[in-house]
């Protein structure tokens, strides 16, 4: 049910709703009967013509069409006291949509949550061999993961690659469970307010030199200089990355945003702020047990 900023649309949609059945209904009968003086065998027109002779008769309606519109207008009339219309009023069953749902779940659960469940006490490194299991995860996959990592888990820009080995909180089975369970927040500060443009472009050539590309010395040197004051700290000296900050290894030359210089520009000037959802409350202990092994098998065949 939406929460109305003012009582006012309340009564005002409610006002509007009774008004307008109340008026069908009137306007309904009111079409619906001859006049008293007007002659049965005589039937006055409504003055419109068509190919000469064709004219459009003032009747009324059928006997049975006219039940059929107060069936809906009284059907109309008990919908909205059993269900929620007429403003914030909630409707005499209480029914909301958010109750149907958790109920529909409910269901759900009593009725497959054993499925997941007796995966659940199996080492997910064992789990990932056994192909019943892999299936299950790979339908979980396909209906909460592909959005974001694509039908063929190699992701996109911005969204991690999950059939290679490079992984930015580790890629051990407890590491991906964790990472399903919580969530993930990337922090990755803009530098573009802080360091100048030459800085920047000074920082990128040690940065693409990391990745193992030929860049200017000089500017790869100067570089060097501001990563061990700024970006050593997260990526370690050598620019390996660490599992604890999620900061990418810069040697692999495997990019989550592009690893072209303009990219690499780019990431530090605007810095990135990715966030993984955390589905632990979503999906529960036991799917995602089942999902980490599947995402597990995708790079550990």
């Amino acid at each position: 049910m939406v929460d109305f900023t003012s009582g006012f649309w309340t009564w005002f949609i409610s006002l509007t709703t009774i008004v307008s059945i109340i008026g069908l209904f009137i306007f309904l009968i009111k079409c619906s009967k001859r006049s008293a003086d007007e002659d049965p065998d005589n039937v006055k027109t409504m003055g419109h013509v068509w190919d000469g002779d064709l004219e459009e008769y003032n009747n009324p309606l059928p006997t049975w069409w006219f039940y059929w519109f107060v069936i809906t207008l009284v059907w109309g009339a008990i919908y909205l006291v059993l269900y929620p219309g007429l403003g914030s009023f909630a409707g005499v069953l209480g029914w909301t949509q958010v109750n149907q749902l958790e109920n529909e779940m409910q269901v759900a659960d009593d009725k497959y949550g054993p499925i997941y469940e007796q995966y659940l006490n199996t080492d997910i490194a064992t789990l990932a061999k056994d192909d019943a299991a892999l299936k299950v995860g790979e339908r979980i996959y396909a209906s909460y993961c592909t959005t974001c990592h694509g039908s063929d888990a190699r992701g996109g820009r911005g969204f991690p690659n999950l059939r290679d080995d490079d992984w930015l909180y580790g890629g051990k089975p407890e590491n991906i469970k964790t990472t399903l369970l919580n969530g993930r927040q990337a922090a990755m500060p803009a530098w573009g307010e802080i360091l100048s443009k030459d800085e920047i472009f000074n920082l990128t050539s040690y940065v693409e030199k990391l990745a193992g590309r030929e860049v200017d010395s000089m500017h790869a040197s100067l570089g060097g200089e501001l990563f061990k004051t700024n970006c050593a700290m997260c990526h370690g000296a050598e620019g390996k990355g660490n599992y604890m900050f999620g900061a990418p290894n810069l040697t692999d030359d495997i990019w989550l945003y592009g690893g072209s210089q303009k990219k690499i520009t780019e990431t530090l000037v605007v810095g990135r702020n990715g966030k993984m959802p955390a589905h632990k409350e979503f999906l529960g202990e036991a799917k995602i047990h089942v999902l980490t092994a599947y995402i597990y098998s995708l790079s550990n065949n």
